[in-house]
């Protein structure tokens, strides 16, 4: 089917050639069933293998209904438990190749999809019986190819093995294994839609690669913290999964296997299954150079947080030695670690199904749980809003969650407010009032340090998550029992209409933007892109020979420089063998076009450390009075910070989100303005306190009394310098209108 052995050196499948397979699978055997559960962003399919034994997949309703009921105890028949314990199926679901550079990930779903199909030895054989497996072979098929045909022009070049200038999903890149709450992506909604909230499985196996230069292998257990809504049964399972494949492993001989190194367990965004009642075991293999193996002298490897891989230590049983280290050594590496996840699984296949059972009953027990007297007994989120749009997408978000929302039936008083009827309410004692509670609550992210009085511990993702912030929607906690009478779960609520008159199509849009793309590719590009697309915004995607053609003012009234550090926008691409086409950034030329651009009247508007960029290459009048400062005296890794904005400016015109105004702080700059009489402020952190909303922030007095957004005139023109992201991974609603807004003002 592929022309060669997976694994084999140098050589990559096209997607077109995967789905093939896998076809082939389900026309060869009644031991597998391939669904095409829809299309992905750029249109190609998305397919899902069911593998069990024949008399399993003949009977996948009746297991998919055992599912739903012990995932939920409410609609269990009186006694019915110990039946639905012996008859059902541990559901494993497998998914795989997200980030697509990891490329093994493409090749061994192959593998064990062949050996799960055709294999005869007693581990095969119990599997099959015991576990359905669902495996997803990508979950970004698009991906599969935009690195597969790169990596294929690039064989016998300077450039072979380097990752495509491009990002390897249409509008997320690596980012699109954070969109498991806010679900903006069209292959995470169908993961959502048609494999988790259809089957929810006990387990969830994600299979994804790391650097080449520590561990061969990371196996959970996850680091310190763990986000305080996951149940300790979850967790408990996740640390014995991953010690029993640890164990198995290294039986058979694989050597440099980590443990609690470099991955945690707090977002949601990562971990969508620890608040549905299962466990998500996460493992990231050591790279080649894409499908070009290398060669690494032991010497060469690096420490990490935790452990070293030249030292042996009980999370690091067996140093590998070093040497060659190829594409076949990871397929092999991936496919035993799965191989020993579903083993496992199979051997202890009650007590999993009475461990997910347990978590349910748990759930909605709610606040009479153990360990969870703390919680509120609901959220409520009045109707009215100031922006409607954003109140349907916190909604949509939970309902795609599976979160029941309902509605009260008569105006109540809790907490010490009156609400009308008709006010949502969302109890947290149902099967996933956890993951609303993750998501509605503010974070309160521990001060860890790497050593007592060292550096802070770096997170290995952000920090906060917190949906009314983001979206600036009112929800209350409320720890009152309520006594008002609710509806049944709401139908799902319609997708909003998005639009901002003067910028979207058929809206009377008559402005000109741009938005620039760097060969050194920027997720933030990506969701600037994807936020536009979703408000009917027109643009043109621009590029550094573009910058550096001039005439800019003839051709955009608007040039947005999304986040990107201020090294790749003045120098491009970080690979020195890249062809000279793709070479280069905006320093010198580039720069002195966006200069006269502005002094001709444009307007360019730049995000994040873009806004560090822009003030010293343009010489605006502003200092960043966080350049230089180290961790140990400011940090912020991913935090929603307050702002007071000047509601009576231009740009802060169609902000109609309440007080307290949340920005995403990510590595991002803070100003201090040195002329007010070109440089006016918009929004400023507070003189005083701690501007920490949700998240985790050390050194906050350093921002005290400086600026947050700032428009400096410059000639005819005028640049917009936000010192965050507006459009955080397509999630905060709440400062998009500043966007609008700099767009729009005069």
């Amino acid at each position: 089917m592929l022309g060669f052995e997976p694994g084999t050196d140098r050589k990559l499948p096209h997607w077109s050639q995967v789905v093939a397979y896998f076809a082939a699978l389900d026309r060869a055997s009644p031991r597998i069933t391939v669904h095409t559960l829809g299309r992905t962003t750029l249109g190609r399919p998305f397919i899902a293998a069911f593998i069990g034994d024949s008399a399993t997949l003949a009977h996948l309703d009746a297991y998919r209904e055992i599912q739903r009921r012990l995932a939920d105890p409410r609609l269990q028949h009186p006694g019915e438990r110990d039946s639905l314990l012996a008859n059902g199926k541990v559901v494993v679901l497998v998914t795989s190749s997200i980030h697509s550079t990891e490329v093994g990930g493409i090749l061994t779903p192959l593998v064990l999809a062949h050996r799960l199909v055709a294999g005869e030895d007693d581990a095969a054989r119990s599997i099959r019986a015991n576990v359905i497996t669902i495996l997803v072979p990508s979950l970004n098929p698009d991906g599969v190819d935009i690195v597969g045909d790169w990596y294929r022009a690039s064989l016998g070049k300077a450039w072979e093995g380097s990752p495509p200038p491009v990002l390897y999903h249409k509008y997320t890149g690596h980012d699109n294994n954070r969109d498991w709450y806010a679900f903006t992506q069209v292959e995470t909604q169908l993961t959502i839609d048609s494999l988790h909230s259809m089957w929810h499985p006990e387990i969830v196996n994600d299979i994804h690669q790391q650097g080449s230069l520590g561990s061969r292998i990371f196996i959970p257990p996850y680091m310190d913290p763990i986000e305080p809504n996951v149940d300790p049964v979850i967790m408990a399972g996740v640390n014995e999964m991953g010690l029993a494949m640890t164990w198995r492993l290294t039986a058979e001989g694989k050597t440099g296997i980590s443990n609690e190194a470099s991955y945690d367990a707090w977002t949601p965004a990562r971990a969508y299954q620890h608040y549905h009642g299962g466990i998500r075991i996460l493992t990231e293999t050591a790279s080649a150079r894409l499908a070009t193996p290398i060669d690494i002298p032991f010497d060469s490897l690096r420490p990490a947080l935790t452990f070293d891989p030249r030292t042996e230590s009980w999370n690091f049983l067996q140093p590998w030695p070093g040497g060659h280290w190829a594409l076949r050594d990871i397929v092999d590496y991936q496919t035993s670690a799965t191989w020993a996840l579903l083993t496992q699984a199979a051997s202890d296949r009650r007590q999993w199904l009475t461990s997910f059972a347990q978590v349910a009953d748990r759930a909605v027990a709610g606040r009479h749980a153990a360990g969870r007297a703390s919680w509120p007994t609901a959220f409520v989120i009045p109707a009215q809003q100031g922006d409607p749009a954003a109140l349907a997408t916190v909604l949509r978000i939970l309902q795609r969650g599976q979160v029941e929302v309902r509605r009260a039936g008569a105006s109540f008083t809790a907490g010490g407010a009156t609400y009308p009827g008709g006010t949502y309410v969302v109890l947290t004692a149902q099967p996933y009032g956890g993951f609303a509670k993750a998501l509605l609550e503010r974070q309160h992210y521990p001060n860890l340090r790497e050593y007592p009085g060292g550096p802070p511990k770096r997170p290995y993702d952000v920090t906060a998550h917190t949906l009314p912030l983001l979206m600036g929607v009112t929800v209350a906690a409320i720890s009152d029992s309520l006594t008002v009478p609710l509806s049944d779960p709401v139908a799902p609520i319609p997708p909003p209409t998005l639009a901002v008159a003067g910028l979207s199509a058929g809206e009377g849009a008559t402005r000109r933007i741009a938005i620039y793309r760097s060969y050194a590719p920027s997720m933030d590009e990506g969701w600037t892109r994807w936020v536009f697309d979703q408000y009917h915004i027109p643009y043109t995607s621009i590029v550094n020979r573009d910058v550096r053609a001039g005439g800019l003012d003839r051709r955009f009234d608007v040039i947005i420089i999304p986040d990107e550090p201020p090294r790749a926008i003045d120098d491009g691409a970080f690979y020195a063998s890249y062809p000279d086409s793709l070479r280069g950034g905006l320093a010198g030329k580039g720069v002195e076009q966006l200069a006269a651009f502005v002094e001709n009247g444009g307007t360019l508007i730049t995000f994040n450390e873009a806004s560090a960029w822009a003030a010293k290459a343009l010489a605006l009048p502003v200092r960043n009075v966080l350049e230089g400062v180290g961790p140990r005296d400011f940090y912020a890794p991913g935090s929603l910070l307050e702002v007071s904005l000047r509601r009576d400016h231009p740009i802060a015109r169609l902000v109609t989100a309440p007080a307290p105004t949340a920005v995403w702080f990510e590595e991002s700059p803070a100003f201090e303005v040195t002329d007010s009489t070109r440089a006016t402020v918009v929004a400023r952190y507070a003189d005083q306190g701690n501007p920490l909303l949700s998240g985790w922030l050390l050194g906050g007095e350093k921002l005290a009394g400086k600026a947050a957004l700032v428009e400096v005139r410059k000639g005819k023109g005028r640049v917009v310098l936000f010192g965050f992201r507006p459009q955080y991974r397509g999630q905060s609603m709440a400062t998009y209108p500043l966007v609008w807004g700099a767009m729009l003002s005069p």
